[in-house]
């Protein structure tokens, strides 16, 4: 039977870590619920549409909503070979990855390669695109390497080129949920392994996106499509010592290889992951938000220009023609990567094995300068 007594919650932060009041607010209420048995918050916990995000959260009992719409998400990174890395000449070279693979339409585009077997759930909407909000793809090159040796187990060196790739199920994940939402609200599954059996498609679904993105930007750019050496997935339900983890925006941490996401004008750490049980054996997905959208378009418009945003302080390219997105995803309304790096690593959850620094990020097409707004998304959710 549940139990009724609220579970133990663990933020994995320092004090002097941006942390939201409103966030461990939702931790504690996610805490109440019934059968939650422990909620573990990483350093990017920020607060969520009815749950937290950050966060990784035990339970006897299977909560939907605590995956939240865009099951599958999580980020992938791909080793990929150029000639010349010059960030605006790429840059002008991303394909139109608002536009989604038809697999008729477009049956000879030789993304498709990666497919292996038939598409899962059989959703082929929105297949190939990138989608809106905190997703991107990126390429990056390597930085610092800080663990050579691991590094080199993933074939990776100071100086590679790599694509880094952030999204999740389209509009598969929302059609999961608001199935669930529409007859049970934010309650308990009243059948786990039905929803785990949808929600297992939408997991593949959103690794096969991600390859199919990195295939159609490799191609783009002139180069071959590589297998994945990172792709962890965070936003899901894992089954585990008899009962069911949700993690929100936080991704596996036991004995993984994760990429902790920084924004489009820092760099993104790389990390071995050795979370334990404590911390719900998981680890942080990325830098997290410190400001609302609506406050960093605020702020934003009163502290910056679209050209200003478009090249960052790195010397990167970023191919966004959605102005509003553009402030919105500012690097300033995150929190600094590097303390989430190091809340990770004093609380002994990872060791960072190398940095990517971003050339270009792609958010949706460019339009072009001076143009009024960018194009709508057209694909999934």
């Amino acid at each position: 039977m549940p139990s009724s007594a609220p579970a133990t919650v663990t933020v994995f932060a320092s004090p002097t870590s941006w942390i939201e009041s409103a966030a461990v607010d939702q931790c504690h209420q996610v805490a109440a619920l019934d059968g939650m048995t422990h909620v573990a918050a990483m350093p990017d916990l920020h607060p969520g549409k009815g749950a937290p995000i950050g966060a990784a959260m035990a339970s006897t009992v299977l909560y939907p909503f605590l995956v939240g719409s865009d099951i599958g998400c999580g980020i992938a990174v791909f080793p990929i070979r150029l000639k010349r890395a010059v960030p605006e000449r790429l840059a002008a070279r991303f394909p139109d990855l608002d536009r989604p693979l038809n697999p008729e339409r477009d049956a000879d585009d030789p993304a498709w390669a990666v497919l292996t077997g038939d598409v899962p759930a059989g959703h082929t909407e929105g297949l190939g695109t990138v989608g809106r909000g905190n997703h991107f793809v990126e390429l990056a090159r390597v930085g610092a390497v800080l663990e050579p040796d691991h590094a080199g187990r993933l074939g990776l060196a100071a100086g590679d080129l790599v694509l880094v790739v952030h999204s999740g199920s389209r509009g598969l994940g929302e059609r999961i949920l608001r199935a669930h939402t529409e007859r049970h609200g934010a309650g308990p599954a009243p059948d786990p392994a039905a929803y785990l059996a949808m929600h297992d498609e939408a997991v593949r679904w959103g690794s096969l996106n991600r390859r199919l993105l990195a295939a159609r930007v490799a191609h783009a750019l002139g180069a071959e499509p590589t297998a994945p050496i990172v792709d962890q997935c965070h936003n899901l339900v894992e089954v585990r010592d008899g009962g069911y983890l949700h993690r929100k925006g936080a991704a596996p941490g036991d004995g993984r290889d994760v990429l902790v996401a920084g924004t489009r004008g820092t760099p993104s750490y790389l990390v071995a992951a050795h979370a334990g049980a404590e911390a719900n054996h998981s680890v942080a997905h990325g830098a997290g938000r410190k400001m609302s959208r609506a406050d960093a378009l605020r702020r934003g418009r009163a502290k910056h220009t679209v050209e200003e945003l478009r090249r960052t302080p790195l010397g990167s390219r970023v191919v966004c023609g959605d102005r509003q997105l553009l402030f919105e995803e500012a690097p300033t309304a995150y929190k600094r990567i590097e303390q989430v790096i190091t809340d990770l690593v004093d609380h002994g959850l990872a060791t960072p094995v190398a940095t990517t620094v971003p050339l270009v990020t792609y958010k949706t097409p460019d339009v072009g300068p001076g143009t009024g707004r960018g194009r709508r998304d057209r694909g999934g959710r």
